[in-house]
């Protein structure tokens, strides 16, 4: 391992130096002629002045009659889009249009979206999606997909389309440290769930790229501090376990240009990767949790999954505790991950997905397909008020149900490890590598 790691940190100094020279192949980018716009290009920059009711007369005008396909990692489009259409019909009742909403599985969505842009003309029109790293690699740096900043977006966030720099999030999701409380054992630290022994539930990250996602941001300065911080909280006797893989890593940490503080995120990821119990989707996490037989263990799950738990004798909410809602609690709670909206760069109905996107980021009943569970925060400030003002999560589980009290996204962005696009991109030859070798050592 030590052996290929060596190779790996020189193919990297090699990129680099590539880079340092103009990368693209030794062609500096700042050197070429900017490309012509496209049709669609420029619909979404004159689409970017206009409030969301101009975009809805210029989507009836568009696609009265038509078929409107969209393209998902979510399959709540599907149920957003007719509420889109009820919306439209408030101004022309006339109005009709169909539409298929696909969820590729298994992370086909890349490879479907990119087969779709050969054509002249696409069949998808728009796509939410998530995956911030493949995102920027695959799809915005070949010009694939397109981002649309809604005008009445970029005002509740007090920017503009030109100043916001980043994709267009719909929403952030976190997946949370939960563990059931039906035992002894508690965790108030996050290195508690890398400590000796420890096998936490979680969605394998070759299944789902956000959880690898979440590894490479962890090594961001600011998340690194925070584990060093949760790491001097700790007493000598937990330390000891740490202090071995802190230093097996602290070397690798040097090599790939981390700050002071990295090798406490590699440490970490080492033992998490090295313990964790892979499992296939976050579904079967909760239901092991909320069962009394599951004394004394935890996940690393989606929030939103305990909504759809059924009481019983066996099993119940209240067997599991949110670990970062403890008091006294040290560390990050868990992660956040975004489903981002671009239109496709070939879109056959640009002027309506422009107006389905603001609409779902840009009115609370646009975003209820996302809005009425727990867990998921609307990128825009207004709408998120206006989804808790409707649907009260922060008291949603009262007394009987505590666990379900979402106490919203203010609170817990300061508790998460918030994927970012770039910075994923940036390390995942490097840091992802080292990450990727780990799991080839590591059996699950």
């Amino acid at each position: 391992m030590k052996k290929l790691l060596a190779i790996l940190l020189s193919c990297t100094m090699i990129i680099g130096l590539l880079s340092a020279c103009g990368g693209n192949g030794g062609t500096n980018a700042s050197t070429e002629a900017p490309s012509e716009q496209s049709e669609v290009d420029k619909i979404i920059a004159q689409a970017q002045t206009m409030t969301l009711e101009e975009l809805a007369k210029k989507a009836i005008e568009e696609s009265n009659g038509k078929t409107f396909y969209g393209v998902g990692n979510s399959s709540r489009g599907k149920s957003a889009l007719p509420l889109f259409i009820e919306y439209l019909q408030t101004i022309d009742p006339s109005y009709k249009m169909e539409f298929e909403w696909q969820q590729p599985k298994n992370n086909k969505i890349f490879d479907q979206l990119t087969a779709d842009s050969l054509k002249t003309t696409g069949t998808f029109a728009m796509t939410l999606i998530q995956d911030g790293n493949q995102i920027e690699s695959k799809m915005v740096q070949p010009g694939i997909l397109k981002t649309f900043i809604p005008k009445d977006w970029a005002d509740a966030n007090k920017t503009t389309a030109d100043a916001y720099k980043g994709f267009l999030p719909l929403q952030t999701l976190n997946k949370i440290f939960e563990f059931n409380n039906t035992g002894s054992k508690t965790y108030t630290n996050v290195w508690d769930f890398v400590a000796e022994g420890e096998h936490g539930l979680f969605m394998d990250i070759d299944s789902e790229v956000v959880g690898k996602n979440f590894l490479l941001t962890l090594t961001k300065p600011e998340y690194a501090k925070m584990l060093k911080e949760a790491y001097d909280a700790l007493d000598a006797s937990k330390k000891a376990y740490i202090d071995t893989a802190v230093a097996a890593v602290e070397k690798d940490a040097k090599d790939l240009g981390l700050d002071e503080n990295g090798k406490y995120s590699l440490a970490w990821i080492k033992l998490w990767v090295e313990s964790y119990n892979a499992q296939p989707d976050d579904g079967p996490i909760c239901n092991t949790l909320v069962a009394k037989s599951a004394t004394d263990q935890f996940g690393l799950l989606v929030y939103s999954k305990l909504r759809s738990v059924e009481e019983s004798d066996q099993v119940s909410k209240n067997n599991v505790t949110v670990a970062a809602y403890q008091d006294g609690y040290t560390g990050f709670g868990g992660y956040g991950y975004c489903h981002y909206l671009f239109l496709t760069k070939n879109s056959p109905l640009p002027w309506t997905a422009c107006a389905f996107i603001a609409y779902m980021t840009c009115t609370v009943d646009g975003f209820s397909a996302w809005g009425k569970d727990i867990g998921g925060y609307s990128s825009n400030p207004t709408v998120a008020a206006g989804t808790e003002e409707k649907y009260h999560h922060s008291t949603s589980g009262g007394t009987d149900f505590p666990v379900l009290n979402d106490k919203g996204y203010d609170w817990w962005k300061d508790r998460l490890v918030i994927e970012d696009p770039e910075y994923c991109a940036s390390v995942a030859f490097s840091v992802g590598s080292w990450i990727e070798m780990l799991t080839k050592y590591t059996a699950k």
